[in-house]
């Protein structure tokens, strides 16, 4: 008798061959997993893109004599459709897939094995305001790898904050000349004075001094190149209410304006519930959901 997931699998292979998909991405989460696919045949049956931890230490190598692309995601737990999203951004990011393309999906609870899910995704047409993701005009501009390395760390902060406490905070990113001119310091800027090198968001010191910094009131500031031009900013930009915001505070509005006032990015923390939300001229394009497990509310 057949296994479940490979059951799964094999289903949603046949799923993208009817529905002319591009891809079936396949969620695994441990190296265990990954021994199993790779010897299961399942690889020459279709295209199939694995997604895993960004922390599984299993060799890229071992995926590339099999001919498997590998799309490594944020390594801590997210709602399933925020995992699905993520994948997507990164997947565009790679050029493993394209804004329009349709997608099969393959997953199943985060940290286990088993599976119990397939999903079907055109990325022009899945989403609307409950679940919006709308990346096209985001995906174009130079900061997006500065975007998603920030996304990264904003996820962080929303599911574990600081300290066993919630920490919400904003991080505005690109067209720093004008976000500078529109927002003040509303604290010290501890990243002034600093050499460039040493203010790049890939530095592993600057991550934590940022998640340690959230606590602060105000925003962080940073280049389409990644460098971390100031903590702490108060946003002058007038805030936005829009359909799409009811509901949300002040932090979330003021991020609207800005991006809808300059060509930046926002990536918002909500302190309540650690959602991570995207703006861009002005709207929500993406939500993210990380799983609060370790911190107190």
């Amino acid at each position: 008798m057949k296994a479940q997931r490979r059951i799964i699998i094999e289903n949603a292979l046949e799923v993208a061959k009817k529905t002319r998909s591009h891809s079936v991405f396949l969620f695994l989460n441990t190296a265990r997993d990954c021994h199993w696919f790779l010897k299961s045949g399942l690889a020459d049956k279709g295209n199939i893109v694995l997604i895993i931890p960004k922390s599984l230490k299993i060799k890229d190598s071992a995926f590339r004599s099999a001919k498997v692309k590998v799309i490594r995601s944020w390594s801590g737990n997210q709602t399933r459709f925020s995992r699905i999203k993520y994948a997507f951004f990164q997947g565009v990011l790679q050029g493993v897939i394209k804004t329009d393309s349709k997608v099969i999906c393959v997953l199943g609870p985060w940290g286990k094995s088993h599976l119990d899910t397939i999903t079907i995704h055109d990325l022009g047409l899945s989403w609307s305001e409950e679940f919006p993701f709308d990346p096209r005009s985001l995906i174009s501009k130079d900061a997006f790898n500065t975007v998603m390395a920030v996304v990264d760390i904003a996820l962080d902060i929303g599911a574990v904050g600081r300290e066993g406490k919630s920490v919400g905070t904003t991080f505005v990113i690109g067209d720093t000349d004008n976000v500078l001119k529109s927002s003040h310091q509303a604290v010290f800027n501890p990243f002034r004075g600093y050499p460039k090198k040493e203010r790049m968001i890939t530095q592993p010191e600057v991550v934590e001094s940022i998640k340690e910094l959230a606590k602060l009131d105000g925003a962080f500031v940073i280049s389409e190149a990644g460098v971390v031009e100031a903590a702490g900013r108060h946003l002058d930009a007038p805030s936005v209410v829009t359909k799409q915001l009811r509901g949300l505070g002040s932090r979330h509005r003021a991020a609207a304006g800005i991006t809808r006032r300059t060509e930046a990015v926002a990536v918002v923390v909500s302190e309540s519930t650690g959602r991570v939300t995207i703006f861009e001229k002005g709207r929500i394009v993406a939500t993210l959901e990380p799983v609060i497990s370790r911190r107190l509310v």
